[in-house]
């Protein structure tokens, strides 16, 4: 298990990565700057920052590069996602920002099972424990406003190892019907 040192948003993801990747090394995460910026202090070589390098790297320490992309176009899309996750996700402040981030990841999931198309990647896990909070806070009527956001969610959310101690989400709403 990662020791977290300063604990920000990003070392409790980069904990959970660690976990779910089956790395056992103990990884020591501190954070930097207002933002909380992750860094993992490595035993043999620089310090790595930033929540994409460090869980890249983690990712390839795991023997896992299937999670980066099998190709070209894929691995590209992979880093497409990242970057969204931390340029757009991670800096958004006011309720429409969020609002229109969660619209155009509705309308992009539309036709598609996992964020870079029809494969699991470190994009899905990291955008999930990007967009848990968020999505906890929605209410039934707004998780069905996006449908394709919450169908991809949900998937994520159900897939081995990647919750772990984080809420599940409930996205079905009961409804009672008579019988007649």
């Amino acid at each position: 298990m990662a020791v977290l040192v300063g604990l920000g948003q990003g070392a409790e993801e980069l904990s959970l990565l660690e976990k779910s990747l089956g790395l056992k090394k103990g990884n020591k995460y501190s954070s930097q700057g207002d933002q909380k910026i992750p860094v993992l202090q490595t035993n043999n070589g620089p310090s790595l920052t930033g929540l994409t390098t460090i869980a890249m790297h983690l990712v390839k320490q795991a023997k896992q590069d299937q999670l980066l992309g099998t190709t070209a176009e894929e691995k590209a899309v992979v880093h497409q996602w990242l970057e969204y996750r931390v340029t757009q996700v991670d800096k958004q402040s006011s309720k429409e920002e969020t609002r229109i981030i969660l619209k155009d990841l509705n309308s992009y999931l539309e036709d598609k099972v996992y964020v870079t198309g029809n494969n699991f990647t470190l994009a899905d896990i990291l955008m999930y424990y990007g967009l848990h909070h968020i999505i906890a806070d929605l209410t039934v009527q707004e998780k069905e406003k996006y449908l394709n956001l919450s169908r991809w969610f949900n998937h994520i959310q159900h897939y081995p190892g990647i919750r772990q101690h984080l809420s599940s989400i409930v996205f079905i709403k009961n409804r009672l019907y008579n019988a007649h």
